[in-house]
């Protein structure tokens, strides 16, 4: 079975668009049908998601930007692997969103499938002290997860 990485929508029948997990993607169509951009708690997890999915390079103007889990593509679901994940996101989440203050991160192999290493970080919110966390899920055979 195949994953990919997206995001999940579901269209009531008021075309309201309504993201499981209480997560938004940027700007968001309300039930008057105006436009509203995403803030607080998501706008943080919409970051934190950006800088993990994005591969350093890609940003033209920030070629630095992003995070490596892409050099763990092909590497087997291990401790090592586990252990590199946790060290590529703490230092990129450190250097890029500076609204948080990461609490603690954890790798482990997916229940479901091997081939995936389910991140979770928990983090507090520097404004409000806010806890949160994040599950990010990713596909050590090349295919993107979320």
């Amino acid at each position: 079975m195949k994953r990919f990485n997206a995001f999940n929508f579901n269209f009531s029948s008021e075309k309201n668009i309504a993201i499981k997990e209480n997560f938004s993607t940027g700007l968001n169509i309300s039930a008057m049908g105006t436009l509203q951009m995403v803030d607080g708690s998501n706008s943080i997890r919409q970051s934190i998601l950006m800088i993990l999915s994005t591969v350093p390079g890609e940003r033209i103007m920030r070629p630095d930007y992003g995070c490596e889990l892409y050099k763990l593509t092909f590497s087997p679901n291990d401790e090592t692997t586990a252990g590199l994940a946790i060290h590529y996101i703490k230092k990129a989440i450190t250097k890029w969103e500076k609204r948080i203050e990461v609490t603690g991160i954890d790798a482990a192999t997916n229940a479901e499938y091997d081939e995936i290493l389910d991140i979770t970080m928990s983090y507090t919110i520097k404004k409000n002290l806010n806890e949160d966390h994040l599950t990010y899920s990713f596909n050590l055979e090349g295919s993107d997860t979320q």
